[in-house]
């Protein structure tokens, strides 16, 4: 499972340490390969932003150093899904990235995850995390 959002400093990586602790919890590590990145060049080899980590943080999520990285065709091949943020990730990384396998889609159905490092509302895009990454893996995997 792969995690995109535009520069991999906030939603994305915010969404794959949620999804790990979760899988983690349900002692199915070694079941699946959980990583992010983003669409653009903006963040490479940045950190989590410091509001995501303090986010993570508050709610007992626990993460590690990173350094954000560009989505690339190899990914695309090597990653079952490939969980998109908002519609502008999607028509971004067609750009560089025919998703010929139809792999990618968004996390929440619904609706886009807004950018906390715009509204910053953290907690709002933790909970609307929380809420797609529950949804996928219900769908995919009937995990409760």
């Amino acid at each position: 499972v792969l995690f995109v959002c535009h520069g991999n400093i906030c939603r994305s990586v915010m969404a794959e340490y949620i999804m790990k602790d979760y899988i983690h919890k349900l002692k199915r590590d070694d079941e699946f390969l959980i990583e992010s990145r983003a669409v653009s060049n903006e963040e490479i080899g940045n950190d989590i932003y410091y509001a995501a980590k303090d986010c993570l943080k508050r709610h007992g999520i626990p993460y590690a150093n990173h350094h954000a990285r560009r989505i690339n065709r190899n990914d695309y091949e090597e990653f079952d899904y490939i969980l998109m943020m908002d519609k502008s990730n999607i028509r971004n990384m067609s750009y560089y990235i025919d998703d010929d396998l139809h792999k990618v889609e968004l996390l929440l159905k619904d609706r886009d995850i807004s950018d906390p490092w715009y509204t910053r509302d953290f907690d709002r895009t933790y909970d609307d995390l929380c809420t797609g990454i529950s949804e996928f893996i219900s769908r995919i995997d009937g995990i409760e």
